[in-house]
Order: structure tokens, then C-alpha cells, then sequence
């Protein structure tokens, strides 16, 4: 028995209480969970008090004054447990007002018969999704991607009827937080069939509501280098980032040739932590889904040979990068780190033109340029480059790998070791050589980093004497 689910059995000891929704869902399934939701007869802020107690000084807060629910988090963070009140009379009108009868189950939290009225159970054996009632979608339009998240994450699949009267609401998602549907997107783009999700997302017309600036792509057709318009070749290009991003998926695959004996490292930065409860690994999928999100805004066609273009798509897909996750309430870490994504998705490629393998001088300007996604940046690189097989593609794709595995050490080597303090300090420099503080000093100290990280300058002494053949500008 989970630590969870002890705490609240002793804590609730005597009172009427049933473990419902997801936690019985999964253990029907055989999934793991420590995320558990309890419905108690009675207040539940105290039932909640009482819980934190048991579970040796947890926190808790009250999550809904509306609804009067109550959050119980361990203190490590290992589990966690929502307590609501009845919603109704009796126990089956409470699951009756639940989102899917997969979620309207019961089993009372001291034990006995499970309490299963719309044959959620049934349901869960058949793999199929069906809503807990007519009204549900209406009763909150949050449901529509709800729909979705079971369907990819569970691999459920909804019933026709279900899926009627979500199309029905999918409109009403224009009246939810930005908050609320970010947790749910969140969850369906870092499920195992993220694009799954999207395209569920389209069908249901819930795409064009949360994430207008996808549902813009369709139909923008690009240069004979790519095979697709620039939605499916989005799709594609998530499918890639999925694969990178799933357990093994760097060492499998085309994906491998890029990263080679780096496979390890680069499994690590996927894995840390980055913002509203995201990986970077998981934020990788979000440059993925927008990194080319402004290119209906920067289509034009050559007069000179009729050739699709799309310039700045780069530059203008940050600002909207930014446009979108703000919509949604992101945290700024993750709006900046996603438009860092997008603004420099086409780098890598473009050094694939020059001399191979990259003098150490051009690996430092993009590192530098780069960062702090250097690395995560070269990643979407390479599932953008395999996405893309228009003509001449095998020959694109195989130089950018190789250019991938060079480049991608030192972008880890750059993400895992603090950058060292500088040969010599502005103030210093700007002393030796006389001139004012100002922009022209910050070129020159960064002259130096760059001299420094080509091994050209080891020395405060080499690097002054460097800084004294440079050219200063007035």
C-alpha cells in the first residue's frame, strides 16, 4: 500500500470516503500512480488537515473555494492526494457529474465493493472512452482535450457519440484559462503519441481553438526540398523530437548517427527539470510543434526561378513562440527557452556549408549564439533535418548528421561546465588599452572568448597582447 493511501485511511479513520477517478482507473490497468483523488462526506478542508497530519506535516492548501476541493502534497514531493466534497446526494449522483465513465468509479476507502454505475469498468476492458454523461462537455469545454489526453496517454479509443458532443463544445475551449489548457496540452504533447493528440485535437476542432497558429499551416506548401506542406512536415518533425525523447530513442534510429557516444549525456539534459513542470526534453517537443509556426507569415516566391521561401521565419516564429505560450500562462523560463528553440532551429544547418569539420572559431559563435539551448537546439535540428526529404534529401540528411555529431559534445561540454571567468576583466582591458567602457570594450572581451576557446590565448599576458593587434573603432 502506497504511504499516500495510508496516511489517508488512518487519517480518515471512521468518516465516509471513497478513492475515485484516475487512481482506480489505473490500478484497473495495472499502472502505478501516487496522484490519488478522494471524495469524503463531511468538510473536506479538515479531511485534508487531517491527511497532512498522517503524512507526516505535508502541505496542504485548498485548491477550489467554488468546489471546495483540497490538495495534500507529501513533503518530497513523492505523492500526492485531492479531497473534494459530495457533489451530490448520494455517492453514484456525484460520479454521474465526473468527465468519462473510466473515471467514474469508486471503491470506498476502507475497503468493499467497488461502486461502478455507468460501467466504467466495461468500458476500460473494451479500450474505449465514453463520456459520463450528455452533458459533459458543456459543463466544462475543458473536457474536449481531456478526450484527447485519455485517448494518447491511455489508448482508449471514443466512441462516435462521445465524440459528437465534444466537437459540439470544442468552441467553449475559447472560455477556459490559459492555465488550465496548458496543463492538459502539456500532457498530451509529452505523451507517447504526441502527434496522435494534435491530429485528434484538429478532428474535434479543438486545434483551432487552443493552438490557432498550427491549424495555419495546413495547406502552405513549401520548396521541392521538403515532401510536405508545412503542417505535415510539423507533424513529422514532432514525430522525430518524440522518438529523441523517449527512453532508448537517442541511441536508436538515424537520430544515433548524430549523437553517437554522446547518447548518455544528451539523455541527461533531456531528463532535467525545466519550467511548469516540463523537461527539457519535453520543451524540445514544443520548439518541435512551433519552430515554424510564422512561415504562413514569411511565405514569397522568387520572381527570378519560382523558388518558396520563407525568410525571417526563424526571427518572427520567436516572437509568436512567445505570443502563444503567453496565451496559455507559461512561466517566462519556458516561453524563453521554447523562443530560443525556434530562433535558431535553421543554425546548425547553415554550417553544414561551410568547411568541415568546423574550425573551433565557427563552433564558438554558434555555441555562443546558441546558448543557453545549445544543445537541446542541435537536437531539434536534427529531427527538423530528418523530417525534411524533399529533393537531394539523403545527401542533406547525412552531412547534417555528421555536422550534428561534432557539434554536440560541445554543445554538452558547454551546457555542463560553468563558462570560465575571463582572461582578463573589462575594467582591466579597458585600462591596458585606454579606451572607455562601452560596446566597442564588449567586443573586444568577447574577441577574446572566442581566441580563448580556440586555443589561440591560454594567459592574461596573451590576451592583452592579442587585444593590442585588434582594431579599435571609434
Amino acid at each position: 500500500m502506497s504511504a499516500a493511501l495510508e496516511a489517508a485511511r488512518r487519517a480518515l479513520a471512521g468518516r465516509r470516503a471513497w478513492l475515485v477517478g484516475g487512481a482506480v482507473r489505473d490500478a484497473l490497468l495495472g499502472r502505478e500512480t501516487a496522484d490519488y483523488d478522494i471524495v469524503v462526506e463531511g468538510d473536506p478542508g479538515d479531511a485534508a488537515r487531517a491527511v497532512a497530519r498522517e503524512g507526516g506535516r505535508a502541505a496542504c492548501f485548498e485548491l477550489s473555494e467554488e468546489f471546495g476541493a483540497w490538495r495534500v502534497v507529501a513533503r518530497d514531493g513523492s505523492w500526492q492526494v485531492d479531497i473534494e466534497p459530495m457533489r451530490a446526494p448520494a455517492l453514484e449522483g456525484d460520479l454521474a457529474l465526473r468527465d468519462f465513465t473510466v473515471n467514474a468509479i469508486a471503491e470506498p476507502l476502507h475497503g468493499g465493493e467497488r461502486v461502478d454505475p455507468l460501467g466504467g469498468a466495461a468500458d476500460l476492458r473494451a479500450g474505449r472512452l465514453r463520456a459520463a454523461g450528455a452533458s459533459a462537455f458543456a459543463e466544462d469545454p475543458l473536457r474536449v482535450l481531456r478526450l484527447v489526453r485519455a485517448a494518447v496517454e491511455l489508448e482508449l479509443v471514443p466512441d462516435s457519440e462521445t465524440l459528437d458532443r465534444a466537437r459540439s463544445q470544442a468552441r467553449g475551449l475559447g472560455t477556459v484559462s490559459g492555465e488550465r489548457v496548458l496543463v492538459e496540452l502539456r500532457r498530451i504533447v509529452a505523451s507517447p503519441r504526441p502527434r496522435a493528440g494534435i491530429e485528434l485535437m484538429c478532428e474535434l476542432g479543438a486545434l483551432a481553438v487552443v493552438l490557432p497558429e498550427l491549424g495555419a499551416l495546413r495547406g502552405v506548401k513549401q520548396s521541392a526540398y521538403h515532401h510536405a506542406d508545412v503542417y505535415e512536415h510539423t507533424l513529422e518533425v514532432l514525430d522525430r523530437a518524440a522518438e529523441l525523447t523517449s527512453p532508448g530513442g537517442l541511441a536508436a534510429g538515424e537520430a544515433s548517427l548524430a549523437v553517437g557516444g554522446a547518447a548518455a549525456r544528451a539523455g541527461a539534459l533531456l531528463d532535467e527539470s525545466l519550467a511548469d513542470e516540463m523537461t527539457r526534453g519535453q520543451a524540445l517537443r514544443w520548439g518541435a510543434l512551433l519552430h515554424d509556426a510564422a512561415k504562413p507569415l514569411t511565405r514569397a516566391v522568387r520572381p527570378q526561378d519560382g523558388r518558396v521561401t520563407f525568410m525571417g521565419h526563424d526571427r518572427l516564429g520567436a516572437e509568436l513562440a512567445r505570443t502563444v505560450l503567453g496565451r496559455l500562462r507559461a512561466s517566462e523560463r519556458l516561453r524563453a527557452h521554447v523562443a530560443g528553440l525556434v530562433r535558431h532551429h535553421l543554425r546548425l544547418g547553415f554550417l553544414v556549408h561551410e568547411p568541415q569539420p568546423p574550425a573551433r572559431r565557427t563552433l564558438y559563435r554558434y555555441l555562443h549564439t546558441c546558448a543557453p539551448v545549445q544543445a537541446d537546439v542541435t537536437l531539434l535540428s536534427v529531427a527538423d533535418r530528418l523530417a525534411t526529404r524533399g529533393r537531394r534529401s539523403d545527401e542533406a540528411i547525412a552531412a547534417h548528421l555528421r555536422l550534428a555529431a561534432e557539434v554536440l559534445p560541445a554543445a554538452l561540454d558547454w551546457h555542463e561546465q560553468p563558462q570560465p571567468e575571463p582572461l582578463v576583466r573589462g575594467d582591466e582591458l579597458a585600462g591596458e588599452l585606454g579606451i572607455a567602457p562601452g560596446p566597442e570594450l564588449g567586443r573586444l572581451l568577447e574577441e577574446l572568448a572566442e581566441a580563448r576557446f580556440a586555443g589561440e590565448i591560454t594567459s592574461r599576458e596573451e590576451a592583452i597582447s592579442h587585444a593590442r593587434t585588434l582594431p579599435v573603432r571609434s
